[in-house]
């Protein structure tokens, strides 16, 4: 038997998937945000251009694309996240009308080691607003969010993170800052001394607890930052406490990708175990530029994992209002003289909007048995004697009544009830 490629899972039951998916949409669309859809292959050279060739996803995770044939020159990969190539497409399609608000939902792909809430293909809700330097849209976009998690999924375990991160120069004045710190401390992890000197920030994103505990004492950026991005930082903080959004402040939150400045936050949830992150983002003032956009245009953006907001629904299912399933309906012929009837039926039904099962095959008390476990609520059972009259045995499911009516009545029959 041929199985699943590790990394990767079947959902058989789509229900949950399409109610988290739904609902987010709904949410974002309040706010204007208009729906894209983005190719899952991209060229390996955006993101080793945006994300940074020392982060881990360019330099351990991309699943790259090779043609069998040996005549595809150019590197292509899989998309590993969604940021970068909505603004390939932001300067590709030369996007006058800023700021533009957009949100895309798809499969991402990572080389990573499978554990709960991380698959190598994965499920990912992004969100991007470009060309607008206001701190009152980082405080909506953060604010949206928090209201879908709290009011729309009525999720009660988890934690809003922020931090700010400034602009470029006053993140590199700050690296000399982290690195006179960081040669101090004894024990630091291999991987930390690597990215003390290649990507000193990323030290914060650490997993191991001993560096953890180092780096409690390590400087903060935002006592480091110029006048202006002190006053943003200042009235991010403001403006969500007036819009009572709960928040924690996080000097260590800086992301893993390189593109991020300024804003940075997250929501997390100890309910996911190791893997607590299930949504993040912030501002990426200079990446339009640096993907060969004529101006910079500041942005901001964030990415909301599926999978993992699918596992925090799982374990409140039951206080969730799930939409309701349309009625079933099944039709029975009780021979396969009957069967010509039954597609004529069926069609009869589906053109009115009905959602319709038919069953071909097996005894007729097999087939009601089917019907009842396949959660159809009628059953329109089409026998010899039905044929001969032009009638249609409907038997309620649940109470188990039935009636003969004509066949051309059935639907208006069926509406009725």
């Amino acid at each position: 038997m041929i199985q699943k490629v590790r990394g990767t899972r079947d959902i058989l039951d789509t229900t949950l998937f399409h109610f988290a998916i739904t609902t987010i949409k709904k949410q974002i669309e309040l706010y204007h945000f208009t729906h894209i859809e983005l190719p899952i292959l991209e060229s390996v050279d955006l993101f080793k251009s945006s994300l940074g060739v020392e982060t881990d996803v360019v330099s351990k995770e991309m699943f790259v694309v090779t043609s069998s044939s040996d005549q595809e020159s150019e590197s292509i990969c899989l998309r590993p996240e969604g940021t970068a190539q909505t603004v390939r497409a932001f300067v590709e399609n030369g996007i006058q009308t800023v700021p533009w608000k957009v949100f895309s939902i798809g499969q991402m792909f990572r080389y990573e080691r499978p554990q709960k809430g991380r698959y190598r293909q994965f499920y990912q809700f992004n969100i991007e607003c470009i060309g607008s330097a206001a701190i009152e849209q980082d405080v909506q976009i953060i604010t949206m969010l928090d209201r879908l998690f709290a009011k729309k999924f009525r999720l009660e375990n988890y934690t809003l993170h922020i931090n700010f991160l400034g602009t470029q120069q006053e993140r590199a004045d700050f690296k000399s800052v982290l690195k006179i710190f960081l040669e101090t401390l004894q024990g630091i992890c291999d991987t930390c001394k690597i990215r003390k000197d290649t990507n000193i920030l990323r030290v914060f994103d650490c997993k191991n607890p001993d560096c953890q505990t180092l780096y409690v004492n390590a400087p903060h950026l935002i006592n480091h930052l110029g006048e202006q991005s002190q006053q943003e930082w200042n009235t991010l903080q403001e403006r969500l406490q007036e819009l009572s959004v709960s928040y924690i402040y996080n000097p260590r939150l800086v992301r893993g990708l390189d593109y991020y400045n300024k804003t940075v936050f997250e929501f997390t949830s100890p309910d996911l175990g190791a893997q607590s992150a299930f949504c993040g983002g912030g501002r990426y003032d200079t990446l339009v530029a640096s993907l060969g956009g004529k101006q910079d245009q500041p942005s901001l953006g964030a990415a909301i994992g599926i999978d993992r907001v699918m596992l925090l629904l799982e374990m409140i299912q039951n206080n969730i209002t799930m939409p309701h399933k349309p009625a079933l309906y099944a039709i029975i012929p009780l021979d396969p003289a009957q069967n010509p009837l039954a597609l004529q039926l069926a069609d009869e039904l589906i053109a009115h909007g009905l959602y319709t099962e038919t069953f071909f095959e097996g005894a007729a008390k097999n087939m009601m048995k089917r019907a009842n476990k396949s959660g159809a609520t009628t059953c329109l059972i089409i026998g010899e004697q039905e044929q001969q009259d032009g009638t249609v045995v409907i038997k309620d499911m649940i109470t188990g009544e039935q009636q003969i009516i004509k066949q051309n009545n059935a639907v208006s029959f069926l509406k009725g009830k």
